[in-house]
């Protein structure tokens, strides 16, 4: 049973610092069901790639787990593939042997520990319920390019044909405690069984170690369920309080507009932004849209009034205000050809998703300003590489123009859920950047009265290829 991670981050060797084992030793854990190995293969300053090898003793699984580890099957704690695939003992294992790293934290490199680095991952051998399209539906909608390879069941009779078990490779630009918090929540559900007994303390394990991703992914349900071994309450159990998290989430959403309109709402700001934004839309000759970030739908009101648009997508993370902007528009008492040209859809800008590929354009109002760095840079691989619309706009905030309010403190941001507020040469160099890295090309406009000084409140990047 092989698990690889390897990273090309400069200096490589910084991997160790992060895991807390040495590349230049060998080390070896003792586990309850037998012996885990971590080495390096390869240590350079340009490419580093830890091993964590599990020597599973197949005759302590059958003293010590009995049949808890094994299926219905007689003969199946002595005939069974748990000593070779990846399973739950892998996880128990990057626990064990990854504790430190898994939570987060390093001491010799405590801010390279929540800074993504490009990793690559590799899983020997893993057995799939579901298959390759499943496998996909896992890691693709957090940001991982995925390369599978099914093996036969035996090479040497290919009539037999293929069996359940994969290598799969994994790439993608993530912390390294992320990276580890997926794989252990993932690996006992691509398997969907576990070695040991499953009870209330897995539910608290789960929600700690799948962070924030877990209730936006869209497939937590089956996530959930299988990695609970389907039992119905503990799953019900684990959904709720991840559906609870999902609102709190929307409550912030929900408080955004009440917040910046406080501030903005002397000079109209949010409707001359969105007026604007239509605007650049409708200059974009952009026929199918979305819009990311939708909140209670007010974009996607003017945008309907615009024949031009023949198929505009709200999306959001808030189920809560999704069901507000469906209520607010009247979805259900659209004429049917006004219906049919806008959907709503739940989602997160922090996972690939294959329902935004194939459309003009993108609207992506004052949104990034509530990301921090590791949620900023997953979103523009999500919006600039995968989704990659033809016209892509963003607005956020411009700093400089804080001192114009006086209801609005020194140093303060203009609502509390604000990671960042950037100055007009802050947002042109994030702006450039990205461009540059994805092949647009970028034109700014202020949003708002100009002053001289300051410039103007808002500010707008639109994006073009």
């Amino acid at each position: 049973m092989l698990l690889t991670i390897t990273t090309t981050y400069k200096p490589a060797t910084d991997l160790g610092f992060l895991l807390y084992k040495h590349p230049q030793r060998v080390q070896t854990f003792k586990l309850n069901f037998g012996k885990a190995h971590v080495f390096y293969p390869e240590a350079s300053e340009n490419q580093c790639t830890v091993a964590l090898l599990l020597d599973i003793d197949p005759i302590a699984l059958v003293k010590k787990y009995q049949r808890s580890a094994f299926g219905s099957f007689a003969l199946q704690q002595y005939v069974n593939d748990r000593p070779y695939v990846g399973s739950s003992f892998l996880s128990v294992a990057i626990a064990n042997v990854f504790g430190t790293a898994l939570n987060g934290r390093s001491k010799d490199r405590p801010v390279l520990a929540q800074t993504p680095i490009p990793l690559k991952t590799k899983i020997a051998v893993v057995p799939c319920h579901g298959g390759e399209p499943f496998l996909r539906r896992l890691f693709e909608p957090l940001g991982y390019k995925i390369t599978i390879q099914r093996h036969q069941l035996d090479h040497n009779f290919p009539e037999w044909g293929e069996s359940r078990y994969y290598t799969v490779e994994l790439e993608n630009i993530v912390t390294v405690s992320d990276l580890l918090s997926h794989l252990y929540v993932l690996i006992p559900v691509l398997d969907d069984e576990k070695h040991y007994w499953v009870g209330e303390h897995e539910v608290e394990k789960l929600l700690a170690h799948s962070g924030n991703w877990l209730a936006t992914h869209p497939e937590k349900e089956e996530i959930t369920a299988r990695y609970l071994k389907r039992q119905r309450i503990l799953t019900q159990n684990a959904l709720a309080q991840l559906s609870q998290d999902g609102e709190g989430e929307a409550k912030t959403d929900n408080e955004k507009d009440a917040e910046e309109g406080a501030v903005e709402q002397q000079i109209g700001l949010h409707q001359q932004r969105l007026d604007v934004v239509v605007e650049e839309l409708e200059k974009s000759g952009a026929a199918r849209v979305l819009d990311l970030g939708c909140g209670e739908g007010k974009l996607l009101r003017l945008l309907l009034h615009k024949k031009q648009f023949t198929e505009i997508v709200g999306m959001d993370v808030s189920y809560t205000s999704l069901e507000r902007a469906n209520e607010r528009l009247r979805l259900d008492r659209l004429p049917e050809k006004q219906r049919e040209r806008i959907r709503l859809m739940q989602g997160s800008l922090m996972y690939r998703d294959e329902r935004l590929s194939g459309y003009d354009a993108a609207a992506v109002v004052e949104v990034i300003e509530h990301l921090d760095t590791p949620r900023l840079q997953a979103f523009e691989r999500v919006v600039f590489e995968f989704a990659r619309p033809a016209t892509i706009i963003i607005t956020t905030p411009n700093q400089e123009y804080n001192i114009m309010w006086s209801t609005l403190p020194a140093g303060k941001f203009r609502h509390r859920d604000h990671r960042f507020e950037w100055t007009r040469e802050e947002f042109s160099s994030w702006a450039q950047d990205i461009a540059e890295k994805y092949g647009y090309q970028v034109h700014f406009r202020p949003l708002g009265p100009v002053d001289e000084t300051v410039g103007a409140p808002s500010q707008m990047g639109v994006f073009t290829r």
